[in-house]
């Protein structure tokens, strides 16, 4: 359970982060909202992770999972560049977030 808290904490983060890119400097109402509630979703769930996990791990799955789900979605619905050198560092940041998570469990 401890788990599946944290990557849908991770999951809400890259909701977050996408809404805020569309919310035009929070300056528009829907993706503002849907900002607003994914932020604080995310933190629920990733403090609901941190009673069993220690902080370092988690913190650093919660936001290297966010991190390269919002780039790989943001290569891919917002037109971001997807060149070779950036999905190789997205590569090894999402072999960092595997080894660290096998260390835990």
């Amino acid at each position: 359970m401890v788990w599946i808290s944290l990557f849908s904490a991770a999951a809400l983060e890259v909701v977050w982060a996408l809404a805020l890119k569309r919310s035009d400097g929070l300056s528009q109402l829907g993706p503002s909202l849907v900002f607003l509630v994914a932020a604080i979703g995310s933190v629920v769930l990733l403090s609901l992770a941190l009673q069993r996990l220690p902080v370092g791990t988690a913190y650093a799955i919660w936001t290297g999972t966010g991190a390269v789900g919002t780039a790989l979605l943001g290569m891919a619905l917002l037109g971001e560049a997807a060149t070779p050198s950036r999905l190789a560092a997205i590569a090894l940041i999402a072999a960092g977030i595997v080894w660290l998570a096998l260390t835990e469990a």
